[in-house]
């Protein structure tokens, strides 16, 4: 992926890598796989194709790879993959709440439409996008919705809200599951999902990050090995994920 390329296009320029991937999660045992539609959205996107062809096309190969996978033991699904827009939400920044519910609407029609099986808002910084996020989905299909939100160092979204606040306001908007994600290596997740655990009666996702990236000799690099995670994953697990 070249500086300033939109990895959304690439499920119409590129779609066997973008299968290959997909297919190489299924291969390492997961049941879910996340299209390749994170900044798909009218807010963000700014790319030649449509918005309904790059969507629609990222479902359909998240679809085939499931569908090679799928044993009758193993049912494999697809989430439509929905990122923040990238603008910060009326009084904190300039972009208006209605602005971002129509961004996220859009989406997720096209989405739904395509055949995703689950809604997956992820790397949420903004309780008040989050929302409008959320309310896109769930007045606009009839998908299972996960949340997950992505903390920083101190524990707080981008605008301030903490742990408790996040799983008060989703437990409102009626997810069917909440969590974290991204930023923060499995180890730094501990103490957030134990306060999670102790706040939310939903079940709890946490997809961490291998630890930051860095970049060395030009390529892109994280620093968490393979076991250090596992061992991380299995603690995240033990306290409620």
């Amino acid at each position: 992926l070249e500086p300033g390329e939109i990895p959304e296009l690439w499920n119409l320029t590129r779609p066997d890598d973008i299968r290959n991937v997909h297919a190489a999660y299924f291969a390492a045992g997961a049941d879910v796989v996340y299209t390749n539609t994170f900044g798909a959205n009218s807010a963000k996107y700014h790319g030649e194709a449509s918005l309904k062809d790059v969507v629609t096309a990222g479902v359909e190969l998240a679809k085939q790879a499931a569908a090679a996978a799928l044993t009758p033991e193993k049912p494999r699904y697809v989430a439509l993959d929905i990122g923040p827009t990238g603008r910060l939400i009326k009084p904190a920044g300039d972009f208006d709440f209605d602005s971002a519910y129509e961004a996220f609407r859009e989406q997720v029609l096209i989405g739904a439409a395509a055949g995703a099986d689950m809604v997956a808002i992820e790397t949420m910084a903004d309780a008040y996008e989050l929302k409008a996020a959320v309310l896109a989905a769930k007045e606009n299909c009839a998908l299972p919705v996960i949340a997950t939100v992505a903390l920083g160092e101190d524990g707080k979204l981008l605008t301030g809200g903490d742990v408790e606040c996040v799983a008060a306001l989703l437990e409102g908007l009626k997810v069917d599951a909440i969590g974290f994600n991204c930023g923060l290596g499995p180890d730094k997740m501990l103490e957030y999902v134990e306060r999670l655990a102790h706040s939310t009666s939903l079940p709890i996702v946490v997809k961490p990050n291998a630890g930051l990236p860095t970049v060395v000799d030009g390529k892109t690099l994280f620093n968490v090995s393979a076991e250090e995670f596992a061992n991380n994953v299995e603690a995240l697990v033990n306290a409620g994920a």
